[in-house]
C-alpha cells in the first residue's frame, strides 16, 4: 500500500519526529499507517524518554522500538542492545532490523542459543551497531569475555512478561547490572505483573507507561470458546474442528512429547502439520515456522516456550488442546489469531477438573468465554504414528468457511566497541 492510498485522516508516520532517511525506508516497505503503539511510542522513545509499553502481541511492537533505535544511533553513534525470550522471536526481530537498518548502513549481530558460536563471533568482530540476543546466549559471551555491555545506549526488553516467566530474572539482572545507567530503556510486556513494574521502578529512568489495551485483555476480534471434554475426547473433538474448518490453525500443548503425540495424530488425518518445541532442533524450528507462513504446513503444533516467536500473518483459528499451566500464557497463546485488525478464533479443551483454570483465565481477560456443548464427535479410530502415504491437504490458506462456533453456547559520539 503506498502512502497516498491511506485513507485520508487517517494517522502515518510522517508526524511522528521520525528522519527523514528513515522514513523513505518505511515508505519503501509499504509501512505507511503506524499502529497504536506504534503512534504512541515512537515520538517519546526518539525524545529519548524510557518507556513500558503494554500491549498484545500483534501489535507492530517491534517498529515501535525498532525505528527509534535505529533513529538513535544514526544520531549518536551509540549501540543497542534488544533481549527476548526465545530463538524464534530473536530471529524475527532480528529480520525487522535488517529490513529497515540494513538500507541505511545499521550492522546487527544475532546471538542465541542453538546456533553455532562462530558465526557469532564474526558478526561481533565487525562492530555491530545491535546485538539482538536471548539472555542464556548473552550470558555465555559475558561469561567468554567475547562481548562489552558498557557502552549500550539503548536497551529493548521485549516480551518482558515471558522472559520472567521462563526463568531470566537472575539472568537479566546480571546483564542490567552491566550497563551503564546512563542508557535508555524501553520494556514492552503484554501483561504487567508486580515484577514487570519492580523492573521498571529500579532500573529505568521515569518511565511513561504507554497501554493500547488494559493490561490482561485479549485481543477484540478473537472469539473465543471452551469445550468440556473428557481426556480421550480430545484427539476426537481435535479431528472434528479440522474437518470442519479450513483455515490455517496452531495448536497448543503443554508438553514436548504431547506436541510430537499430536502431530502425529493430526498427519493421520490427512493434514500436513509441523512441530515446534524445544526438542526440536533450530535448524527444525526454522523449516516448521517457515513452512507454516507458506502454506506448506495447514497446522503447527507447539508449546508454550516456543510459542512466543509465532509471528505469522493470518493464522484463522487456535486450539489449546491443553490449558495453559499459567492464565496469562493463555492471553499470549490466543494472540496468535486476530492480529492487525483480522478476526480470530480461539478454542480450548477443558478436563472437568479444570474449572478452576477456566476462571483464572476469565478473571485475566476480564469477560467471561462461553462454554459450547460438545457436537457429535467421530468414531474413536487407532491414531496412525506415521502414515507417509496417506492422502493430505496441500496448503493451508484455501478458502475458509464463515466463522462459526463449534457448539452451542451456553453462559458460562564514537560508538564503542562491543
Amino acid at each position: 500500500m503506498n502512502s497516498s492510498l491511506a485513507p485520508e485522516g487517517a494517522p502515518t508516520f510522517y508526524h511522528l519526529g521520525i528522519a527523514p532517511n528513515v522514513l523513505a525506508v518505511l515508505e519503501r516497505l509499504r509501512f505507511t499507517t503506524p499502529t497504536p503503539i506504534q503512534h504512541q511510542a515512537i515520538p517519546l522513545a526518539i525524545e529519548g524518554k524510557d518507556i513500558v509499553g503494554i500491549a498484545q502481541t500483534g501489535t507492530g511492537k517491534t517498529l515501535a522500538f525498532g525505528v527509534p533505535t535505529i533513529q538513535h544511533i544514526l544520531a549518536t553513534g551509540g549501540t543497542g542492545l534488544v533481549l527476548l525470550p526465545t530463538r524464534e522471536l530473536a530471529l524475527q526481530v532480528e529480520e525487522t532490523f535488517h529490513k529497515v537498518g540494513q538500507p541505511l548502513g545499521i550492522k546487527t549481530a544475532l546471538l542465541i542459543g542453538g546456533a553455532s558460536m562462530g558465526p557469532q563471533l564474526a558478526a561481533l568482530k565487525r562492530n555491530p551497531d545491535v546485538v539482538i540476543a536471548t539472555p542464556g546466549r548473552l550470558i555465555d559471551h559475558l561469561d567468554s569475555g567475547t562481548i562489552r555491555l558498557g557502552g549500550v545506549s539503548i536497551l529493548i526488553l521485549d516480551e518482558a512478561d515471558r522472559m520472567l516467566d521462563m526463568g531470566f530474572l537472575p539472568q537479566i539482572r546480571r546483564i542490567l547490572a552491566a550497563l551503564t545507567p546512563e542508557r535508555q530503556t524501553m520494556l514492552f510486556s503484554a501483561t504487567l505483573s508486580p515484577e514487570i513494574m519492580t523492573i521498571a521502578t529500579k532500573t529505568m529512568r521515569l518511565p511513561l507507561r504507554i497501554e493500547v489495551a488494559p493490561s490482561g485483555t485479549t485481543a477484540e476480534r478473537v472469539t473465543q470458546e471452551f469445550f468440556m471434554v473428557r481426556k480421550d475426547e480430545k484427539p476426537r473433538l481435535l479431528e472434528k474442528i479440522l474437518s470442519e474448518y479450513r483455515g490455517s490453525t496452531l495448536v497448543f500443548t503443554r508438553t514436548k512429547h504431547g506436541a510430537k503425540k499430536i502431530t502425529r495424530v493430526v498427519r493421520s488425518l490427512g493434514h500436513e502439520a509441523a512441530e515446534i518445541h524445544g526438542n526440536r532442533s533450530l535448524n527444525q524450528r526454522r523449516e516448521a515456522l517457515e513452512g507454516f507462513k507458506t502454506g506448506k504446513y495447514r497446522v503447527l503444533v507447539a508449546t508454550d516456550i516456543a510459542a512466543r516467536g509465532i509471528d505469522v500473518r493470518g493464522i484463522e483459528l487456535v486450539i489449546n488442546y491443553d490449558l495453559p499451566m499459567q492464565a496469562a500464557d493463555y492471553v499470549h497463546r490466543i494472540g496468535r489469531t486476530g492480529r492487525a485488525g483480522a478476526e480470530g478464533h480461539a478454542i480450548s479443551f477443558a478436563l472437568p477438573d479444570e474449572r478452576r483454570d477456566i476462571r483464572d483465565i476469565e478473571r485475566l481477560v476480564r469477560k467471561s468465554v462461553p462454554i459450547s456443548h460438545l457436537p457429535e464427535l467421530p468414531p474413536a479410530r487407532q491414531v496412525v504414528q506415521e502414515r507417509e502415504h496417506a492422502p493430505r491437504q496441500l496448503g493451508r490458506r484455501g478458502p475458509s468457511r464463515p466463522r462459526r462456533s463449534f457448539g452451542r453456547s451456553r453462559p458460562s559520539g564514537r560508538r564503542p566497541q562491543w
